[in-house]
């Protein structure tokens, strides 16, 4: 599928997949989210804390999951602006591995999987719903992920 500012409805089909890619992340990356963010929630950093409120170890941000997911419709679209709505539910967190011993910015980090299918086409108003399947190690990490964009005639 082609990409790019004027992407034309009339050449889409519901079912089409608009790309897949694969997102490195490691507790490094956490890091820089959060200075960006200012989120700062010690489960994206100390492992301690997160294993002692349940969690399986340091997670990802949310919205730094749902920001890299919906990057591949921007990309796509080619104008971060067409997108009209994004929303998701979270079903599983995105565990980062302690890097044991390495640097953490040159750790591997946990690998995100992102696919993106046309789920609706409205020919009357020029939208694409887009569909996002995110998962981590075959476990979806988002649900309900969907996107609506608006496309040229």
């Amino acid at each position: 599928m082609a990409e790019g500012i004027g992407m034309k409805i009339a050449d889409l089909s519901v079912g089409d997949v608009i790309g897949e890619r694969t997102v490195q992340v490691n507790r490094a990356d956490l890091v820089k989210y959060a200075g960006a963010s200012g989120d700062f929630n010690p489960i994206h950093w100390n492992e301690r804390f997160a294993t002692e409120v349940g969690l399986p170890g340091v997670i990802a941000h949310g919205m730094w999951t749902m920001g890299t997911a919906v990057q591949l419709v921007s990309d796509w679209c080619g104008d971060p602006g067409a997108a009209m709505d994004y929303q998701t539910r979270f079903s599983k967190p995105v565990p980062i591995a302690d890097p044991a011993g390495s640097n953490p910015a040159e750790a591997d980090g946990t690998s995100v999987e992102i696919t993106g299918k046309i789920g609706a086409l409205d020919l009357e108003a020029y939208t694409a719903r887009i569909d996002l399947t995110v998962s981590v190690d075959g476990q979806k990490v988002l649900v309900k992920a969907q996107a609506l964009v608006r496309l040229t005639a």
